[in-house]
């Protein structure tokens, strides 16, 4: 965090100091977690559903936090030079100090210039949809980190505690504040873009992830909006024209509206979309930049439309979409697509769990280990990427377990996934546990299979069902929920062993 008075910090959050002198100077990291406080960071003890961060105050002082902020007052161990602010609500001060040191961050670097004496003021993304958030924003940190200093959420800090967690990692120095959005109801993604203040806003996708605490569709399309409604018009909205529901959003911003995607209307068209057992290729394709609006980009201008050929060593036809929209902020801001291009080249994987290609288990046997988070979407798009990676004389094998948060759309979303298994001539399904038993139901239903799908209760079932069935040549896609833990069955068969 940048360094403020506790005076600064008690009047930003609306706190008051009940000890500690009013200008020491603060400028440790913010945590929630007692257990990664250390000397000088700042503590914010938050009730959460399970558990009380009070209760956790001593050992934050103990480990040498400089600051805690608490919501009642709470005795500090003897002879402790910890300071201490109380405020009403733990995490709307979360909040106020992640947009006060946003602020300030941004102020003082309007007029801050790069190595070519181009303007290099602080800017800030915003990144939401039902998938792929967290794999567009490491494609956006990969890019833009070789152009200046980027902060970015590790894994999927995208909540109203994770997000503004991240924000206060930036420091003076920083040019690139990378922000994923994520929400679970309507009016918390609209609170993230308020702390942030996004100069562009970035609307993946509407699926049905997380649909059961939204209230259907309709509530999800309404919640992702919010990413670009209170933008301003000097700000852009990026918005993915192949999805009805995000094109939709363009009537609902004053900001600038940019479109990205495979159809006709996007402004950064994809193409040539390739996957494979290597990864993932595509054509992007910029439109020009004229003259008058290039005088401070570093890729200057462009008076004709830009190509650029994209390979990725990721799997998945649907990393495209993400690795376009990274592509296409990057170079909003003035870096080249080349540029952009050569830096996703370098990465090897999304996320851990997320299509990980994993050869260390049996020999011949390829893993696929998709098993951090799943939506009837996500599972779409990683059993067609299943279909297509396979090589003749392979067989392909499905393991999936329960898509949560979907409410009542649960046994409906399964069923299709079922027989969507079939459809794409999957060559062996296993099943794992209640939540997800409608997939099995339906893959046998949807064909004549004769044992080519198998259900089992739990991860300790799908172990020794799998040590007998796996051979070599085979092909495995390990997906689920991450509260259904196949992250780590995926990560067994696989051969990982951290």
């Amino acid at each position: 965090m940048i360094a403020l008075t506790l005076a600064e910090i008690a009047t930003a959050i609306g706190g008051e100091l009940v000890s500690g002198a009013r200008g020491r100077v603060v400028d440790g990291s913010v945590e929630t977690d007692s257990r990664l406080v250390g000397a000088g960071s700042v503590f914010f003890a938050l009730l959460g559903e399970e558990t009380d961060g009070h209760r956790f105050v001593p050992a934050a002082a103990e480990a040498g936090a400089a600051l805690v902020v608490t919501e009642r007052a709470v005795e500090l161990p003897e002879g402790s030079d910890t300071a201490q602010v109380v405020v009403p609500d733990g995490y709307a001060a979360l909040a106020a100090l992640a947009h006060e040191v946003v602020a300030r961050v941004r102020a003082s670097s309007a007029d801050r210039v790069d190595e070519q004496g181009r303007p290099a003021p602080l800017r800030v993304v915003g990144i939401t949809g039902s998938n792929g958030k967290t794999s567009t924003k490491n494609m956006l940190r990969t890019i833009l980190e070789q152009h200046g200093d980027t902060v970015a959420p590790q894994g999927s800090f995208n909540n109203h505690v994770g997000a503004p967690v991240s924000m206060l990692r930036i420091t003076h120095d920083t040019r690139f504040l990378v922000v994923e959005m994520g929400a679970s109801g309507i009016g918390h993604i609209a609170k993230l873009v308020s702390i942030a203040e996004p100069d562009v806003g970035v609307v993946l996708k509407v699926g049905l992830a997380h649909a059961g605490e939204f209230g259907g569709i309709e509530a999800t399309q309404r919640a992702k909006s919010e990413m670009v409604t209170d933008l301003p018009a000097t700000a852009t909205a990026l918005l993915n024209v192949d999805d009805d529901r995000v094109a939709s959003m363009r009537a609902l911003t004053d900001a600038t509206v940019v479109g990205f995607g495979t159809s006709a209307g996007a402004d950064y068209r994809i193409g040539g979309i390739e996957t494979d057992r290597s990864g993932t290729r595509f054509t992007l394709t910029a439109p020009p930049v004229p003259a008058e609006a290039a005088a401070d980009r570093p890729g200057g201008s462009s008076p004709v439309p830009q190509t650029v050929d994209v390979r990725l060593a990721i799997l998945g036809e649907h990393h495209a979409m993400n690795a376009s929209a990274a592509l296409t902020v990057a170079h909003l801001w003035g870096v080249p697509l080349a540029a952009g291009a050569e830096a996703l080249a370098s990465m090897t994987r999304a996320e851990r769990w997320r299509m990980e290609l994993l050869q260390g288990g049996p020999e011949g046997v390829t893993v696929v280990n998709d098993a951090y988070n799943a939506s009837p979407d996500s599972m779409a798009a990683a059993l067609r990427t299943l279909a297509q990676i396979v090589r003749p004389g392979e067989r392909s094998v499905a393991v999936l377990g329960e898509m949560a948060e979907l409410g009542e759309y649960a046994t409906e979303e399964h069923d299709t996934i079922g027989r969507l298994v079939v459809r794409l001539g999957i060559g062996q399904l296993v099943v794992v546990g209640p939540g997800a038993a409608a997939i099995h139901q339906a893959a046998t239903l949807e064909g004549s299979w004769d044992g080519e799908s198998v259900y089992v209760e739990d991860v300790d079932d799908a172990v020794r069902a799998l040590q007998e069935m796996v051979r070599p040549g085979d092909v495995v896609l390990v997906k689920s929920s991450k509260s259904a833990e196949l992250r780590f069955l995926g990560d067994r068969l696989g051969g990982v062993t951290e």
